[in-house]
């Protein structure tokens, strides 16, 4: 009978690690679909703000994308007023399908780096660092 309580401990506790392990890499990559891909609708999408956004970037007003943007995200770290027209220009570029050329300003701004490289570089962090 101890065997059968053990076996059934034992089963219950793996299959909620399997279960757990499936729900974090699933809502990894649920996460990650849509950063750098404004053709990827994300979590918090509503109409209203896409239309903000598409003005901020065609506008390069960085105050109303910072406004709209509330400090959410590393994005927000990383991107200023003084690289915010590379960010709007890499928004554009993707729009336009050119992902690869995105993705390059993307990176040289530190944002996409799955390993936390870029960070650290004074952007966002009150240092300009196009002066």
């Amino acid at each position: 009978m101890k065997t059968k309580k053990y076996l059934s401990k034992k089963f219950i506790v793996g299959t909620s690690m399997l279960m757990a392990t499936a729900g974090l890499v699933g809502s990894a990559l649920y996460a990650s679909a849509y950063q750098g891909d404004p053709n990827v609708k994300g979590p918090n999408y509503t109409a209203e703000c896409h239309t903000t956004m598409t003005k901020a970037f065609e506008n390069n007003d960085y105050n109303a994308w910072k406004e709209l943007m509330a400090g959410r995200g590393r994005v927000t770290q990383v991107v200023n007023e003084g690289n915010f027209s590379r960010f709007a220009e890499a928004h554009k570029l993707a729009l336009e399908g050119k992902m690869d050329e995105a993705k390059k300003i993307r990176t040289e701004l530190g944002l996409g780096l799955k390993n936390g490289a870029g960070q650290g570089r004074g952007m966002g962090r009150g240092v300009n660092n196009n002066k």
